[in-house]
């Protein structure tokens, strides 16, 4: 399975991969932004990790653009953000992400949210 790492910051997506890495992934494709992952989003693409706030297409736009497509309306959905408020959590929630993680997080925790939507274990 491919996975898309979505944030605009470099860092962050250096370490969400290094983080999926650590936890035996290694498919992964990168997008600046939402636009960025619109455009590189296909039938390769398994599982997409985004940001919430970025330019040109945030991870809540992106949500609602992916679930808008044929083949976006499954694909497993995890943001990756500092927000914690509960009402933004919701409106990620109601966008179409599947699941949330509140920076910063480990590898156990971002390994334990993908497993639960993909309902078995995606390496160890």
């Amino acid at each position: 399975m491919k996975f898309l790492v979505v944030d605009d910051s470099a860092t962050m997506r250096r370490i969400v991969i290094n983080s999926l890495q650590r936890i035996g992934i290694s498919d992964i494709v990168e997008a600046a932004d939402g636009a960025d992952a619109l455009a590189k989003f296909g039938p390769q693409i398994g599982f997409v990790i985004t940001d919430w706030n970025m330019p040109n297409m945030g991870g809540v736009e992106l949500a609602r653009a992916l679930r808008a497509r044929d083949d976006g309306k499954t694909i497993p959905i995890l943001m990756v953000t500092a927000r914690s408020v509960r009402e933004d959590i919701i409106t990620a929630m109601e966008s179409g992400v599947n699941n949330y993680i509140v920076k910063p997080f480990t590898p156990q925790v971002l390994k334990e949210k993908i497993d639960a939507l993909v309902g078995t274990p995606v390496a160890s």
